[in-house]
């Protein structure tokens, strides 16, 4: 079965937050259509077809409007320091609201569990949010697990910040098609974190 993947974007996204599980999902898709399989649709979502300046200078191009794509299977909502802006944004968490209603899995990284609490969506829901937003986020009402790269509760679907959503897209793979595929896109994106100050080198 394929799906249809929104990764909503917004000024001042983290980019990590939301390119890391870009490159999960399009790989796992590619592999699948190597496979012989009918290969997932990811689309990157914003508010208008404009190119969007994320945190970093990153501009990004979206396919398709969150008033005008097609029914999502999953979303992912990035964090960033644009958060902070967006959770008063109406017609953003409105639109968060009404999807995830419908869709098979709603997703976040980092901060985006900021917009997640604030469009209602992850009422009553533990959640994971970067380490450094886990006062405030609780501050705000939320229940906030501090010790895993992400959390599932439910069909929400939650991460730490920045990197965290690699692993986090690399498990919902396994779950949308199974394990073994997911392994094999890890394999692909050679992901086997090492980081410099920690590992053995």
């Amino acid at each position: 079965m394929a799906y249809t993947i929104g990764l909503a974007i917004f000024p001042d996204a983290e980019e990590l937050d939301f390119v890391g599980p870009w490159e999960v999902f399009t790989a796992s898709s590619m592999l699948r259509e190597r496979e012989g399989h009918e290969p997932d649709r990811v689309l990157l979502l914003a508010a208008s077809t404009d190119p969007v300046r994320c945190n970093k200078g990153m501009r990004m191009l979206p396919d398709a409007t969150f008033d005008d794509h097609p029914p999502l299977d999953v979303v992912l909502v990035p964090g960033g320091q644009g958060t902070r802006r967006e959770v008063d944004n109406p017609a953003l968490l409105s639109w968060l609201a009404k999807v995830s209603a419908s869709a098979r899995w709603t997703t976040s990284v980092c901060t985006g569990s900021l917009l997640l609490h604030g469009a209602g969506v992850a009422d009553g829901r533990r959640l994971a949010t970067h380490w450094a937003f886990e006062d405030e986020l609780e501050k705000r009402g939320a229940t906030v697990e501090r010790n895993y790269r992400f959390v599932r509760d439910g069909q929400l679907l939650t991460s730490q910040g920045v990197s965290a959503g690699i692993d986090m897209a690399l498990w919902l793979t396994g779950q949308l098609h199974s394990p073994e595929h997911a392994r094999a896109t890890q394999r692909y994106i050679q992901y086997e974190p090492a980081p410099p100050y920690t590992a053995a080198i």
